[in-house]
């Protein structure tokens, strides 16, 4: 279905609405008077099918505790594995949390001890360094190599860091945030069989699994899967509903399943899930393919208009939209530009909020991560800014 079938141009105000992207852009960025492009979420209201769940049950006026263990969720999940990725999984498999970066930490605490090793691959999501070091242990971190517009894994690398003797886990991200990397089945499955060879525990977390452009394809990792593993993932980013809460994931072996769930319920008092997100799962995976198809046909639009415009104005940078994700991860080392110097221009001059490279560790550095999940008029907006931004800089 085409874009043109739901109405993305549309400009929603989020001002007011306690929104992190909008209302704190003050907290990371010291001004509060800024047009954000930063964290991942959109700016567009959910699908329709699922605020027609939600309403259908807010009218019914009752919202006791409730479960998520049940053939409807199940079944949502097992459908659209089934239906996107080809996939058959195995629904025993399949866990509840939160968010996916609390179901990373449990079972960081769970699968690994304070001091232990977590390999990740970078420049990383910035919560995989926060969770890793917030709970005692070691970010090992696996450089992916740039060629051209796409990004490689040196394979050499990652097996040094996964033959430590203290290293417990690899936590990988896929598709990859923020160079928006699809990993192919053949790399998967050399990450697993290196896993397994050094007695590795893997936690995927695929949330932007449904992003994922052109020829890519995403391969869940119980497709690639050996040994023990974990892959985490949730609807928030594809549907943008992540102030829902609400994730799922599969857990490989059954010992480990049932030690998540007795952590999740009878030590953090989580027995309870969010009912609205186990509604608007059910909503999106059964009846909310149309609106994904037509919205990523939006976002590849979006990207392709930030590609043209940059090579417009600096031909040097030939840069090319991601292979998945809306988050456009702008490599401008080729105009040798100050990193602080243009968050400066772009937050003191410019009066934009776009997240530096070196957020995402120190392989970010001279990288931009702008969030293009938004009606055009803002990316429009935002390049534009990001080109005087880069323009005056140069004079």
């Amino acid at each position: 279905m085409s874009s043109a079938s739901f109405n993305f141009d549309t400009v929603t105000d989020r001002h007011g609405t306690w929104c992190t992207q909008w209302d704190y852009v003050a907290d990371r960025f010291g001004s509060a008077d800024l047009l954000p492009f930063t964290i991942s979420d959109m700016d567009f209201p959910a699908a329709p099918c699922i605020l027609d769940a939600l309403q259908k049950r807010l009218q019914h006026g009752v919202l006791g505790y409730s479960r998520w263990h049940h053939d409807d969720f199940l079944g949502a999940v097992a459908h659209w594995y089934q239906q996107r990725f080809n996939s058959q999984i195995d629904t025993d498999m399949v866990v509840y949390g939160p968010s996916v970066i609390y179901m990373v930490a449990q079972l960081i605490r769970q699968w690994s001890q304070p001091g232990d090793g977590v390999v990740t691959f970078t420049p990383a999501y910035d919560a995989f360094f926060k969770v890793v070091d917030g709970n005692q242990r070691q970010m090992l971190g696996c450089p992916l190599i740039k060629k051209g517009n796409d990004w490689s894994l040196d394979a050499e690398h990652l097996e040094s860091l996964l033959a430590q003797p203290a290293c417990s886990l690899l936590l990988l991200c896929s598709p990859h945030n923020p160079t928006g990397k699809v990993w192919t089945r053949q790399e998967l499955t050399l990450i697993a069989l290196l896993c397994e060879r050094h007695n590795v525990r893997v936690i995927s977390d695929e949330i932007h699994m449904d992003m994922v452009w052109g020829e890519n394809q995403h391969t869940p990792w119980n497709e690639v899967a050996r040994g023990e593993w974990a892959l985490l993932t949730s609807g928030s980013k594809s549907f943008n509903i992540p102030a829902l809460t609400g994730a799922y994931g599969l857990i490989s072996h059954q010992a480990q399943r049932e030690a998540y769930l007795h952590q999740l319920k009878a030590c953090d008092g989580l027995s309870s899930p969010a009912v609205l997100a186990v509604h608007a799962h059910v909503a999106a995976y059964h009846h909310g393919e149309p609106w994904l198809d037509a919205l990523r046909e939006y976002l590849q639009a979006n990207l392709r208009y930030v590609a043209d415009q940059l090579n417009a104005a600096f031909p040097p940078l030939n840069w090319q939209p991601p292979q998945s994700t809306y988050l456009a991860w702008i490599d401008l080392r080729p105009l040798g530009l100050d990193d602080k110097q243009l968050q400066n221009e772009l937050i003191e001059h410019q009066k934009v909020a776009i997240m530096p490279g070196y957020t995402y560790g120190q392989e970010g550095n001279g990288f931009l991560r702008l969030n293009v999940g938004c009606p055009r008029s803002k990316v429009e907006t935002g390049v534009q800014a990001l080109v005087r931004a880069i323009k005056n800089l140069q004079q």
